[in-house]
């Protein structure tokens, strides 16, 4: 595994695939349910390969956990505005393994999976 990877136990990747390349410069923000509210961990943009492997450096806990993408400023800079303003991954931290959370994105559609 990288060791920049291992830094944080909750990573994220954008691909863009209408193009083909990462999602450079978006703006993520990493929250967590506690007592039935979003409380906001940290934030983060997605470097020049689409990845933040570095936000948190502290252990999580087994909770639910939100991933917050901003993808309207992502595609000010496109030929094609936005449809979809922001997307939202909501997981659950269930185990020690890593996170790593992956969103594959174009301007009409995104999905992600859990990734390694």
């Amino acid at each position: 595994m990288n060791k920049s990877m291992s830094k944080s136990p909750i990573t994220t990747h954008i691909l863009d695939t209408s193009t083909g390349e990462p999602a450079a410069n978006v703006a993520v923000k990493l929250f967590k349910l506690t007592n039935n509210e979003w409380v906001q961990l940290t934030q983060g943009t997605t470097d020049t390969d689409g990845r933040i492997t570095d936000w948190l450096n502290t252990e999580v806990e087994f909770a639910t956990y939100k991933l917050v993408f901003d993808l309207d400023s992502y595609y000010q800079n496109q030929p094609t505005p936005a449809f979809y303003p922001e997307a939202q991954i909501t997981f659950r931290l269930q185990d020690t393994k890593h996170h790593h959370i992956p969103l594959l994105l174009s301007p009409f559609s995104y999905s992600t999976y859990r990734g390694s």
